[in-house]
């Protein structure tokens, strides 16, 4: 069972933490990774994209020329893909990107990615997160003590106070444990949750659990 040090804001140990092992130390699993990222980021596309056919293009009710004894080609429509400016065949059309993956498998990844984190030492749990202020400036001061770069903070509920304080701060994404993702958690080099957090991404993701 993996143990870490509990921390305070002043990066003054304040105890220790038993994580579980079937959140925090279970098998490592790479393609998973790779399907989850895929996922999310299909679901976040647009999918707006679009071509005219030759029917959406406004003109070209009239036949260019006759059909025999010009010496070119027949045509029907200026507006046919052959022209410039003519519609486009196959072209792309608005559609959804997103697939389906089973819940199963997008928990496993999960599980999997708070297991690299925790192997890589990137993990550190803090008692709480509160800041007299919800200034830009107290949350630097808190970065520039434990020496984090780019840091994804997952705490137990969306906290308003503490997006406002980071939101302007590059490399930076404030979580609530109902909003912990794969690919938020491997493009962060470290990873910081409070107790409460960790105690609730335990009872999201336990194999027991039905959430």
């Amino acid at each position: 069972m993996p143990v870490v040090n509990v921390y305070n804001t002043a990066r003054e140990q304040t105890g220790t933490l038993d994580l579980s092992d079937e959140v925090f130390g279970t098998e490592v699993k790479d393609h998973l990774f790779h399907l989850l990222v895929r996922y999310q980021l299909a679901a976040r596309r647009a999918g707006t994209h679009a071509t005219k056919t030759r029917s959406w293009v406004a003109g070209g009710g009239r036949k260019p020329w006759r059909q025999k004894g010009t010496g070119r080609a027949r045509q029907g429509s200026t507006r046919s893909p052959q022209w410039r400016g003519g519609g486009v065949v196959f072209g792309p059309h608005p559609r959804s990107h997103a697939f389906d993956v089973p819940k199963k498998v997008r928990r496993a990844a999960l599980r999997g990615a708070l297991s690299r984190r925790t192997g890589e030492n990137a993990l550190v749990v803090l008692d709480n997160l509160v800041f007299e202020e919800a200034k830009t400036r107290h949350f630097v001061s808190f970065m520039e003590r434990f020496e984090f770069n780019k840091v994804l903070v997952v705490v137990a509920d969306v906290d308003v106070s503490l997006d406002r304080a980071s939101r302007n701060i590059p490399g930076v994404t404030v979580l609530p444990v109902v909003g912990l993702n794969v690919y938020d958690v491997l493009r962060h080099q470290n990873l910081v949750m409070t107790v409460g957090a960790v105690e609730g991404v335990i009872a999201r993701l336990k194999e027991s659990s039905n959430g």
